[in-house]
């Protein structure tokens, strides 16, 4: 497309989505490739230069890792889980919050506007409690396996969201809850962005991953629109495995709680979240109740 084609084709999605909320999950690549960060970036603040509230939430998995053995420490993982002990979860806090979330920030303060980074922990945003022992398969034996200080979210309380926004900020959020007792827990980053979307009411989640979207079962073919029922056949059905569980999975849960949509995108691709959101074919997978 002509560069004035797409600009008269983004008008009216900028008209629809001025003033609306939209969370957007930064995972995969971005996470530890920075010229991958810095252009979901300027998309991100774009998105906030033309109307929306935006709220960035990360994830920092392979970041941790790279820590932890820089450290002398060696990542346990179980059935593809991480174990997180006390060191871990320090270790977590250091990358998610201490590093990744400020950079950021900084990356926002570049491109020209106004970014906070926060965790679950500030304002009481995230309330979590400890995952009860998760049954997995090792090898060929079912094991049930305590992943330590790893939270499931009990509750979100979006009010430190809200002022921000209404100050004109965007929140940058890192995945870490606290439990009941004021204990920090390491969450999920895809569904702590799901929670989050629920609770502000958002127009729109999107997570920006590694792949094209969600695809067929040779992975032939990308799915643009999927609804409700439909992602559920192919999570059952097993045409859906692996990481891209827990993003459908969040995906489906903000839909199903009032997000009019949810979008899974390949974050790789320079301005890909805007072509998904403002050009009528897009180019990720749009779930829609």
């Amino acid at each position: 497309m002509k560069r004035e084609d797409v600009l008269i084709e983004a008008l009216p999605y900028i008209q629809k989505f001025h003033g609306k909320t939209i969370v957007i999950k930064l995972g995969g690549h971005a996470m530890v490739d920075q010229v991958i960060l810095e252009t979901a970036i300027r998309d991100a603040v774009l998105l906030h230069y033309v109307g929306m509230k935006v709220v960035l939430v990360h994830g920092g998995g392979p970041e941790i890792t790279a820590k932890m053995q820089a450290m002398g420490k060696e990542p346990r993982f179980v059935g593809g889980l991480r174990i997180t002990d006390a060191e871990t979860l320090e270790i977590a806090q250091m990358v998610l919050v201490g590093k990744i979330n400020d950079g950021i920030v900084s990356l926002i303060a570049n491109c020209g506007t106004r970014g906070v980074g926060i965790s679950g922990n500030d304002g009481n945003l995230l309330i979590a409690r400890k995952m009860e022992p998760r049954r997995v398969k090792v090898g060929e034996v079912m094991q049930e396996v305590d992943l330590g200080q790893v939270g499931e979210i009990e509750e979100v309380d979006p009010e430190v969201l809200h002022c921000l926004l209404a100050q004109g900020y965007i929140p940058v959020v890192a995945p870490i809850a606290i439990d009941r007792q004021g204990r920090s827990l390491n969450i999920n980053a895809d569904t702590a962005a799901a929670e989050i979307a629920i609770a502000l009411g958002a127009f729109k989640l999107v997570n920006l991953t590694d792949v094209d979207g969600v695809m067929n079962a040779d992975r032939s073919m990308v799915y643009h629109r999927l609804a409700l029922a439909e992602a559920e056949a192919m999570i059952g059905e097993g045409v859906i495995a692996g990481g891209m569980i827990p993003k459908l999975e969040g995906c489906m849960k903000a839909v199903r709680n009032g997000v009019a949509s949810a979008h899974v995108v390949n974050g790789n691709r320079e301005h890909n979240l805007l072509l998904e959101l403002f050009t009528d074919q897009g180019v990720g997978t749009m779930l829609t109740p």
